[in-house]
């Protein structure tokens, strides 16, 4: 039996290794969160006293024009992102566990772009998406495209730019995620199905999927609150251009708070932008069973 006196230095030792990572979460997460929660019932430009405005700043983004703009593009790139990495990331994955050789290579060159500095790969991206002399659309002119997109110099294709490169440099991650997971798959599930008849489709379907739902649940989770947050490509890219056609909230923020000096009003969508991201992680995690017996 372990003495009292062993046990409190036990709790000791815990609590002391604890402490550095508490004392960095209370000064650089936790005090700031707060700081910004009570910022937003202030007007406040750094240079003057903030001055008390009760919920003014935001019933501002009630009639703000370019906060829903911002809210809008926020979305359509969640929406369109998440599940194009998705179905990049499965599929490649499920190409690199059919036990190629020089697998290894393979993940590396997939996993480079993950890891490789955001504004350099921004950089080339901004040259292939050259409107005029652009690989991607020299591409497409020899392959008889007239009129090729704009990509970030138009309004309509800036988005879906940013999309595409995204895409491209998220899905090695989320590849050696699922690749891990369909390497920790039993085979003789698989042999036994194979025995009982079912064809490939039917093996996906019903063995693959329903075994990677934890790591599908995990890559969702992580996927959707990052395209909730992207400002990276956007400020390196596009800089919410051309016009609005690229503004996100996060982007919308910075400025808001750092060009503009408003920070009351940039603490109180910062504050909607949390309060989104927590109920969409809230409802994540409470139908995560329920998507499990379904699939």
């Amino acid at each position: 039996m372990r003495r009292p006196g062993l046990v409190g230095r036990n709790r000791l030792t815990a609590y002391a290794f604890l402490l550095p990572n508490l004392l960095g979460f209370l000064v650089f997460t936790f005090l700031p969160i707060f700081g910004a929660f009570a910022l937003c019932f202030f007007r406040w430009d750094f240079a003057t006293p903030a001055v008390f405005v009760g919920l003014k700043n935001f019933l501002k983004l009630l009639h703000d024009e370019t906060f829903r703009i911002s809210l809008w593009n926020t979305v359509y790139f969640t929406v369109a992102a998440v599940p194009l990495t998705i179905l990049s990331a499965l599929g490649l994955a499920l190409l690199l566990n059919r036990g190629l050789k020089g697998l290894r290579i393979f993940r590396t060159i997939f996993f480079t772009p993950y890891i490789s500095s955001l504004v350099a790969v921004a950089a080339v991206w901004n040259m292939l998406y050259q409107p005029s002399m652009g690989p991607i659309n020299g591409f497409l002119r020899s392959v008889g495209v007239q009129n090729p997109p704009g990509w970030i110099a138009s309004t309509r294709w800036a988005l879906p730019a940013v999309i595409i490169m995204s895409v491209w440099k998220q899905m090695g991650y989320y590849m050696v995620i699922y690749l891990a997971g369909l390497q920790a798959i039993p085979g003789q599930l698989y042999e036994a199905a194979t025995v009982d008849g079912a064809g490939p489709w039917a093996r996906f379907r019903h063995i693959t999927l329903p075994l990677l739902t934890p790591s599908t649940f995990f890559v969702i989770m992580m996927l959707i609150i990052n395209s909730f947050k992207v400002f990276d490509q956007i400020m390196i890219m596009t800089e919410g251009g051309p016009g609005r056609a690229t503004n996100v909230l996060v982007y919308y923020i910075y400025n808001q708070a750092f060009l503009y000096f408003k920070f009351g009003y940039a603490s109180a969508v910062a504050m909607v932008l949390f309060l989104l991201v927590m109920a969409i992680t809230v409802f994540q995690f409470k139908y995560e069973e329920k998507w499990v017996h379904y699939v």
